[in-house]
């Protein structure tokens, strides 16, 4: 179980922070955290803003900010102009981290901060090279100093009363894009649409997988019959965003399942 008298520490021994905050469950939390610990004046939640960043999630994390008193910014990020990243190969995401601590860096010499991200325990055995590229420039993890798993973070914003406890996993949308397959800011705008489709339609946990004109969703396991008698609804949703051809994976949804195509 996470310590929360040793995260409550372990920033208090950092003493200044910038929180990458994406709005997702972890981030949300350890923003908070550092929020309620060291106060406003010493921590600055950022926001990386680009193509790869739905526009769902940049709305929330200011709504977020806005709720719970966080200073906060949003930054510009230009990860599609690495060649290495729009390549889309294995490391993918140890170019785009590179690219929003370059880019914080500047705003945490300023602030004689630390930058500190949400990972946490159970995020250290999934294919993450972000994190090196992370480390390698200084970052600090105190989910993972506090013994934080993912359950661990939801049960305590809970606890607390953060509406982010329940709030569903939502990896940047270049996740949805097979490695080896480009990435461009028109296909991430058209996964972007679909997906903000689907939740219209109210579909919680959700992934589209891009594969040229076919989109393979990823729907919550439990909403799979639902989705077969919303059939039409959903395929005229799909195609709309600019898909041809709308398929339905009946293992449902699985974070992180394109990095079994690594070797």
């Amino acid at each position: 179980m996470g310590d929360l008298a040793l995260l409550r520490a372990r920033l208090e021994e950092l003493d200044r922070v910038v929180v990458a905050f994406s709005g997702g469950a972890d981030s949300a939390f350890l923003a908070w955290m550092a929020n309620d610990v060291l106060g406003p004046d010493r921590t600055l939640a950022v926001t990386a803003i680009s193509a790869s960043l739905a526009g769902a999630e940049r709305a929330d994390c200011e709504a977020l900010a806005s709720e719970w008193g966080l200073r906060w910014t949003g930054v510009e990020t230009r990860e599609l102009e690495r060649v290495a990243y729009a390549a889309n190969a294995g490391d993918r995401c140890y170019h785009c981290k590179a690219e929003l601590m370059d880019v914080v860096a500047p705003l945490a010499e300023a602030e004689r901060a630390t930058v500190v991200l949400g990972t946490n325990l159970d995020d250290l055995g999934d294919h993450r090279p972000g994190q090196v590229a992370a480390r390698e420039r200084g970052a600090a993890f105190p989910l993972v100093d506090a013994s934080f798993t993912k359950a661990d973070v939801r049960a305590v914003s809970r606890e607390l009363g953060l509406r982010t406890w329940d709030k569903p996993a939502a990896a940047c949308l270049a996740s949805r894009v097979p490695y080896g397959t480009p990435v461009t800011f028109a296909v991430l705008d058209r996964v972007d649409r679909a997906e903000a489709a689907l939740r219209a339609l109210g579909f919680r946990q959700l992934r589209v997988r891009h594969y040229g004109d076919v989109a393979r969703l990823e729907l919550d396991v439990h909403e799979l019959t639902a989705a077969v008698a919303r059939r039409d609804e959903i395929v005229a949703a799909v195609k709309h965003a600019g898909y041809r051809y709308v398929t339905l994976d009946l293992e449902g949804f699985r974070s992180g399942n394109l990095n079994g195509d690594l070797p």
